[in-house]
């Protein structure tokens, strides 16, 4: 029995229940709640001891005031200027996640390593590793003689002491989830430990000046581990992506306070580290010539950038009474929606098949765009032969069967001519002119059909 100055803590979203159950009511997860004290103030903080000082009064400014934007720090490296907005922002926090053993580690180091070259005074804290072991990581990506000053400490009161003794310009804490505050008794990783050492270090950046950098980690669905309070607290949210058997990662922004939400970095791991890609825009694209069918490019917009990815399918005969559906790198609900129009509004007969799609390199399309790519790799694997030489495919497939027009195409025209695409299968609109590149406009999907479709049946 739960004693009365305790309360139960979802591990997931962070709702607080006055008793167990097996059950979060507020997010439906299962045996996610934890026994908590109750005697921490809202926010998992320590309640504020009383003071008989005056408390002072906040200030306020007009809205037309004009202020001197701060000074980034630039990082030097383009892919990673281009995701922060510019270079790092002083007195911000990012929240940077992603898979263990992607390389979040390994990034950090080289970034921090470089700014330290720039001057700038750079802390690197790991609740993670022993100090050897990042020592020799620093000698295998070739910046051990960079000035960074490395702590390997989990208790927050001991790293706070040292950050405000320090007072450096660039901080890395790796992990927050390792970091734990005495105020608190809950164990180390839980909701109000994150939570707490998060604000902590959050507010200690706002006021000192200091860019701050905190790793988190994610969940089995890939998502920040903890309560989504935590990236409201900070000012950007980064994502590390990648599959491990492949060379390349994105750097992917989903939230930024100072600088767009919607770019990526690309970077290719080598034996000393993270170096960002030669060929961003062909990064995702096999170099198989296209003497079957099943294959179509897609012609991708990533932020200001634009990226051409291969979409793979394969139609097959089903062996079993209920068809195959298996989906990597795309979302199955839209799959299911391309395969229904197809046969809906185009005549062309999945149901009895076994579809399997798949996007080449482990991109991920993300894009409504993507609808007319899948189609056309669906429709040359039923007939059985490539699509036309040297095609790009991009357009939104509506369900009456009508291709929408989407954004910046003649960007990404203009990607596929450079690449030196020689047919472009896009929406109506496009109103540029691309030598060496046949723009063919689509209306509707089944104009695609009949266009690469398979021969109708007699």
């Amino acid at each position: 029995m739960a004693k009365a100055n305790t309360v139960f803590t979802c591990q997931s979203c962070g709702a607080v229940h006055p008793k167990w159950s097996g059950r979060c009511d507020a997010c439906g997860e299962w045996n996610t709640l934890v026994e908590e004290t109750s005697s921490a103030a809202p926010g998992g903080l320590a309640a504020p001891k009383s003071s008989s000082r005056k408390a002072g009064k906040a200030e306020f400014t007009t809205l037309n005031a004009v202020e001197d934007a701060p000074t980034r720090h630039m990082i030097g490296v383009d892919e990673l200027d281009r995701v922060f907005g510019g270079g790092i922002v002083p007195s911000s926090a990012t929240l940077i996640g992603g898979d263990p053993g992607i390389g979040k580690s390994t990034l950090l180091l080289q970034v921090a390593a470089r700014l330290a070259r720039n001057g700038l005074s750079t802390v690197y804290v790991s609740g993670e590793e022993a100090a050897a072991q990042i020592q020799d990581r620093a000698r295998r990506l070739k910046v051990a003689e960079s000035p960074v000053e490395l702590a390997t400490e989990t208790d927050l009161r001991k790293v706070m002491s040292a950050l405000k003794s320090a007072n450096p310009d660039f901080v890395v804490i790796d992990s927050i989830q390792t970091m734990w505050s005495d105020s608190l008794e809950a164990a180390p990783g839980s909701v109000a430990q994150v939570r707490a050492c998060a604000q902590e270090l959050t507010r200690w950046a706002k006021k000192s000046g200091a860019a701050l950098i905190l790793v988190g980690h994610v969940t089995k669905e890939g998502q920040i581990a903890g309560p989504r309070v935590v990236e409201h607290m900070v000012d950007t949210v980064f994502y590390f992506e990648g599959e491990r058997g492949h060379q390349f990662r994105i750097l992917r922004a989903v939230k930024n306070r100072f600088g767009p939400t919607d770019e990526i970095g690309i970077f290719e791991m080598h034996q000393f580290g993270l170096a960002p890609a030669r060929e961003p825009s062909a990064l995702f694209l096999s170099n198989e010539d296209e003497t079957s069918g099943g294959t179509a490019v897609f012609a991708a917009m990533e932020g200001s950038r634009p990226v051409l990815a291969e979409v793979q399918a394969l139609v097959a005969a089903s062996a079993y009474g209920t068809p195959r559906r298996s989906i990597v790198g795309w979302d199955a609900n839209r799959l299911a929606m391309v395969l229904a129009v197809l046969e809906a509004r185009c005549g062309v007969s999945l149901a009895g098949r076994d579809v399997y799609l798949s996007v080449a390199g482990g991109y991920r399309m993300a894009e409504p765009a993507g609808d007319l790519a899948a189609a056309a790799a669906l429709l040359t694997s039923l007939a059985d032969r490539p699509p036309p030489e040297k095609s790009v495919f991009f357009g939104e497939v509506a369900l009456s069967g009508a291709i929408r027009s989407v954004a910046r195409m003649d960007q990404r025209l203009k990607e596929a001519q450079r690449l030196g695409f020689k047919n472009a299968f896009v929406p109506e609109g496009s109103t540029g002119s691309f030598e060496g590149l046949t723009v063919k406009p689509l209306s509707r999907l089944s104009d695609l059909v009949d266009l690469i479709g398979p021969d109708p049946e007699p």
